[in-house]
């Protein structure tokens, strides 16, 4: 059956590209492969493991996350997870739930760390990637998507906040190569720093080349706001 990252772009939680190799999960002990354009997973499944989409056997949403916490590096799998979350095809207490019967077995405390990790309110692979890199170095958990109100009515709304200190990390991508979006964002950003809202900008080549000093300032920031 598909399985992993495949499985997770058949439930349109976008993960591969047209060239990428196919994820496959095959019986524990079953001979097969190795076979071009496929990347073969064995392992253990009861039939509640399966389903059928557009005539595809594949995993089911909950079994592809718990693949992909033993697959892919905890960011990677994070990702894709919030994504089959945010698209409500798997729900992040049932999917923890899921994982409690098999504590103890092989994988059981990855599959723990992503379920944890997991956060249905994201709304792109880049952000769910800086806010598990984020946690990861012991920052407090953010909200994700808080949406920002003066007197009921909308403000903003923010990728990451801490709303009790008024801290928010938005992270800039590549649309920002259009004008008109930049200034969109450029005014909700004045309307928050009138609300005295401190916002953190990142971008895709500050977070891949120099997380560790965006890193220093938001617990710099942090840290003002507690006093």
């Amino acid at each position: 059956m598909v399985a992993g990252r495949s499985a997770a772009a058949l439930y349109d939680a976008p993960s591969v590209v047209s060239h990428e190799p196919l994820d496959v999960l095959v019986p524990t002990g079953q001979r097969f492969g190795p076979v071009k354009g496929l990347i073969v997973h064995r392992g253990e499944f009861a039939a509640t493991d399966i389903t059928l989409r557009h005539g595809i056997p594949l995993t089911t949403p909950t079994r592809t996350c718990r693949d992909l916490a033993q697959w892919l590096p905890t960011e990677e799998a994070v990702a894709i997870v919030d994504r089959l979350a945010h698209h409500r095809l798997v729900a992040i207490p049932e999917l923890r739930a899921s994982i409690r019967p098999r504590v103890g077995k092989r994988g059981w405390k990855r599959m723990t760390q992503v379920a944890e990790l997991a956060d249905a309110g994201a709304e792109s692979a880049p952000e769910s990637r800086l806010r598990v890199r984020i946690v990861l170095a012991g920052v407090p958990v953010p909200v994700t998507q808080f949406v920002v109100e003066r007197d009921g009515r909308f403000v903003a709304r923010l990728d990451l906040a801490w709303p009790r200190l008024k801290v928010a990390v938005e992270y800039d991508g590549l649309w920002h190569d259009d004008p008109e979006q930049f200034h969109r964002d450029r005014r909700r950003l004045n309307r928050l720093l009138g609300e005295d809202w401190l916002v953190l900008h990142v971008t895709a080549k500050r977070f891949r080349e120099d997380f560790d000093g965006f890193l220093a300032e938001l617990r710099q920031a942090l840290r003002s706001r507690s006093r």
